[in-house]
């Protein structure tokens, strides 16, 4: 089944012109200077304060650090978030 998966994703992003960030679950990150970050497709908060902001994606965390960090918005797999921005990283699950 999984093979099948694998095979229809990329025809399904061809012909129906869908995002592919959609269609495999990818977040979308927006970055404006060093002062907003703009997530979306991500599946909850794991870790927030006022230097640190971590979120949980299907592919690991995705984890943010800086400094006077503030959220300005946050919804069910959006967030936008405040503040001095110094690194954004990727980490793969650690199970």
């Amino acid at each position: 089944m999984k093979s099948w998966h694998r095979g229809i994703k990329p025809w399904l992003i061809k012909y129906f012109a869908l995002p592919s960030d959609v269609i495999l679950e990818l977040p979308r990150i927006t970055i404006i200077g060093q002062i907003h970050v703009y997530i979306e497709n991500h599946q909850g908060l794991a870790t927030y304060t006022d230097s640190e902001l971590k979120l949980k994606t299907n592919k690991g965390y995705i984890q943010i650090t800086g400094s006077s960090f503030v959220l300005k918005m946050m919804l069910p797999k959006e967030i936008l978030l405040e503040g001095t921005i110094k690194d954004i990283q990727f980490l793969p699950d650690s199970h």
